[in-house]
């Protein structure tokens, strides 16, 4: 048997003019061998084809091309603990070239920004579309805030309905609460609820929304506004929308808000921040936990900054606030009510006399009725059964309720004296 390389060595010795039996001796192949090669030359190898081998991923191929066809922006790492619900045994790298090959992707480069620990946090609001099952048919519009804290990348987040200041408020006070501390500035993309703008005589001066300067110097921070047309200067926060759109909300279904921040918070718990962070090659809330420690400390007296509105009383007296409704008392008099919204309360005012106080409703179309607001209404009713006498709408209107026997007899007794047809004339 002769191989490529002997064969090559042959046919060169041959063009120095070797004789047969010389190339023979030379290369010890014998001289019917060497006669053969040179004068059928050297012909290009051919090889049989490879059995093709059996891969791990086979029996999930379909599985996988279906959601990324279904799904193109789904991450490996959302996938890959789907397949392994299924039944798949490998690893994430096999997983991955199957998914790059469903979906290509061009590499993008940017420069790298690290903060120190406790330094800086970022903010911003994210548009997102849903359907939830307790109402079918009906597409919503919610609002993801998003907190992320630049040193461990560690998340917190809430969807909320409305993306009005009392929301940025809340979910601020929330996000504090939960992470125990405060960092020393809060890095904000330029939405209305926390910029109002550039100052008219020094265009690098940012106006801040002055409850959101309140809420900054109550708990120690410093608010920044992210440059115009820099939305890179604030990726960490950018990237994680992208992240929680792609690993958490794609093919989820949903009850209702609630249940969409339920499954939120858990995913956080038990995915996004357990993770091994792709940046800082570190698990998440293991390096939070370092973090925390440069964290400001919480004040002790809670955030208690009002907004002010005035609103009609409705027909069965009701206030309508950012599409909630709260009840007042029964017997107020004014038509229009001052209200008052913290962060997690609704007031009342009546001619500066304060009428009620409401926990601040979530959602839409939610109503509050405290206790004793409808007790007239409760009492009338009741009265009303037992045939006693009941007011009316105006004060000093009153009727009797007697049994419909007597409006019976006087009927027919009207009935009696009336005068017969043909009578009179």
């Amino acid at each position: 048997m002769v191989n490529l390389g002997e064969a090559m060595r042959i046919l060169e010795l041959h063009r120095e003019g070797l004789t047969i039996s010389a190339i023979a001796e030379r290369t010890g192949k014998d001289r019917k061998t060497v006669r053969k090669y040179i004068r059928q030359g050297v012909a290009v190898p051919s090889y049989k084809p490879r059995a093709a081998r059996a891969c791990v991923m086979d029996p999930y191929l379909c599985y996988v091309k279906e959601r990324i066809t279904a799904l193109p922006e789904l991450t490996a790492s959302r996938l890959l603990r789907e397949v392994r619900e299924l039944g798949y045994g490998g690893g994430r790298t096999s997983l991955a070239d199957v998914v790059r090959d469903f979906r290509p992707r061009l590499p993008s480069f940017e420069l790298r920004f690290e903060t120190p620990p406790g330094r800086q946090a970022q903010v911003d609001f994210a548009y997102f579309e849903v359907e939830f099952d307790d109402a079918p048919g009906q597409r919503h519009i919610v609002w993801l805030f998003s907190l992320v804290l630049g040193h461990s990348r560690y998340l917190w987040a809430r969807y909320v309905v409305h993306q009005d200041l009392v929301s940025v408020l809340r979910c601020h006070l929330a996000a504090f609460e939960h992470l125990g501390g405060v960092p020393a500035e809060i890095l904000y993309d330029r939405m209305k609820t926390a910029v109002l703008g550039e100052g008219q005589d020094e265009p690098r001066h940012i106006v801040y929304n002055a409850k959101l300067v309140a809420l900054a110097k109550h708990y120690g921070f410093t608010p920044r506004a992210c440059r115009a047309y820099r939305a890179q200067t604030k990726g960490k926060v950018e990237r994680p929308y992208r992240y929680i759109r792609q690993d958490f909300f794609l093919g989820r279904r949903f009850r209702n808000l609630e249940d969409l921040n339920a499954q939120l918070t858990h995913w956080l718990d038990t995915v996004a921040n357990v993770r091994v962070h792709g940046t800082t090659q570190r698990v998440v809330a293991e390096h939070f936990a370092e973090e925390r420690a440069h964290l400001q400390r919480l004040p002790a007296l809670a955030f208690d900054a009002v907004i002010r509105l005035e609103r009609r009383i409705s027909h069965d007296g009701m206030v309508s606030v950012s599409q909630n409704f709260y009840s007042v008392p029964d017997g107020t008099r004014k038509r229009v009510v001052e209200v008052q919204m913290s962060p997690t309360q609704v007031r009342l005012y009546e001619a500066g006399i304060l009428i009620a106080v409401h926990p601040l409703l979530e959602g839409r179309y939610q109503r509050s009725v405290l206790r004793g607001h409808r007790s007239a209404q409760r009492e009338a009713v009741r009265q009303s059964a037992r045939g006693e006498v009941i007011a009316l709408t105006r004060a000093g209107q009153r009727v009797a309720c007697r049994s419909l026997t007597v409006y019976e007899a006087i009927g027919q007794g009207l009935a009696r004296s009336a005068p017969r047809q043909g009578e009179g004339r």
